[in-house]
């Protein structure tokens, strides 16, 4: 029950942020994130009407594929190597995480040895923070034309992790700075907000919010 009442507080949360931005609760996707969750507990949230799903590593989404129905929407959404593609391409409807033009090739390659089309986001550093992955704000205009070169990358829309803040609040303009530059882009989707934080990422535009302790629970690392 713990899941599923966690799950239920999420979707009031939610609705909640989106009433006060005015927005359309059904054109956000809250994606459980299911990092060293068990298959028992990761079918509850399955049942409770979730089926996009989120993982930060390879292994584990290959036993998780496996062990949940076919249905499920899954996301990588993880820091991604390049050998490490052959495992992830045509099994995700979403990479979140395209952060350099060596990884967009090799999703490209092998996008194109499977003949689909590999849908990305892609992770811009808005925060400036050393620790984290992604393009700077000033380095996107030219990684998205380069991108065009690539026929089997489809570009969704934009990702980024704002900085841990005590206050949501600190985070806001993180936020806003990626709306901005999708809008500026014409890109549609926004991979921003996390359990500390999602509240103000609606309020900001996010359409794609990556929850894992706010659902699952704390976890051991």
């Amino acid at each position: 029950m713990e899941v599923w009442d966690n799950l239920q507080q999420v979707r009031e949360k939610v609705r909640l942020a989106a009433a006060q931005a005015g927005r359309d609760l059904k054109q956000i996707k809250i994606i459980a994130v299911t990092k060293k969750v068990e298959v028992p507990r990761i079918r509850e949230v399955v049942q409770g009407g979730v089926i996009d799903l989120g993982e930060n590593r390879v292994q584990e989404l290959n036993d998780k594929i496996t062990a949940l129905p076919a249905d499920i929407h899954w996301h990588m959404i993880g820091h991604l190597q390049t050998n490490k593609i052959k495992y992830v391409v045509g099994r995700v409807d979403l990479i979140h995480s395209l952060d350099r033009f060596s990884l967009a090739e090799e999703i490209n390659r092998r996008a194109v040895k499977l003949g689909v089309a590999a849908r990305v986001l892609v992770q811009v550093n808005t925060s400036g923070e050393k620790t984290k992955y992604g393009l700077s704000s000033v380095e996107l205009p030219d990684f998205l034309t380069a991108l065009r070169d690539l026929p089997q990358i489809s570009v969704q829309g934009l990702m980024t992790i704002a900085p841990y803040a005590p206050n949501p609040e600190e985070v806001r303009p993180y936020f806003r700075e990626l709306r901005l530059l999708a809008d500026r882009h014409g890109l549609e989707h926004l991979s921003m907000g996390m359990t500390n934080d999602f509240e103000v990422a609606v309020e900001e535009g996010a359409d794609m919010l990556r929850l894992g302790t706010a659902i699952f629970g704390s976890r051991v690392y």
